[in-house]
């Protein structure tokens, strides 16, 4: 994981008082990002409650140029990366373990993927159906999708992960991570996108997080 992310993991497993139980595997997965302890009415009395780190609003075009936005994931457990499709090293490696992930939960109605190109000029919406042809991807499960360039990097933050760059050579840098939100939009995991082993988990983690109480499919 990149430094930023270490810290935050750190804070979450520190303030880990939020923790749910399947009520069968007992395991539950922390809650990643800053928190603030809040006080609110309900039912006329006070009450203290924690509000999350979340990831905000935004709007992008996917690879069959049909609107994306962050309501569009509601009610949805879903996996976030940044890529751009010339990517000559990790890009291809990430994806073809992100496959893994896609034929796992395919046919689940409640998990999506969602694959942001941090080099919109190049990456088209038929650039981006291209791609997903070649990755043999079908239907609205995973979608690769291209916004505003400044927008998206600046959403990269929101998921906690390094923002991209451009070297001299105008080579696209960025983190190679897979990002967990939950339903509620916050921030459940990180995997290291290259490592079968993590997308391995990552796998299972969501299966965990699948089964807490307010991630039940309604």
């Amino acid at each position: 994981m990149n430094k930023y992310f270490i810290a935050i993991v750190a804070t979450a497993l520190f303030f880990s008082a939020c923790k749910f139980n399947d009520g069968k595997t007992g395991k539950a997965l922390p809650i990643y990002g800053e928190r603030e302890a809040v006080t609110k009415t309900v039912d006329g009395k006070q009450v203290a409650d924690t509000v999350y780190h979340t990831i905000p609003s935004f709007s992008f075009v996917n690879q069959y140029g049909d609107s994306v936005t962050n309501k569009s994931l509601d009610g949805k457990i879903y996996v976030a990366d940044f890529f751009f499709t010339t990517c000559p090293s990790i890009c291809p490696v990430m994806h073809r373990n992100m496959l893994n992930v896609y034929k796992a939960f395919k046919d689940a109605r409640d998990v999506n993927i969602i694959s942001m190109t941090i080099d919109p000029k190049y990456d088209s919406v038929p650039v981006l159906k291209k791609y997903a042809d070649a990755l043999n991807i079908h239907g609205n499960m995973w979608w690769l999708v291209q916004g505003k360039k400044e927008e998206t990097y600046n959403l990269a933050k929101s998921y906690l992960v390094t923002t991209p760059r451009e070297d001299e050579k105008e080579k696209f840098i960025h983190d190679g991570y897979f990002i967990l939100i939950d339903k509620q939009k916050r921030i459940r995991g990180s995997y290291i996108g290259t490592d079968e082993k993590e997308v391995a988990k990552l796998i299972e983690d969501i299966k965990i997080l699948r089964a807490e109480p307010d991630q039940q499919v309604k």
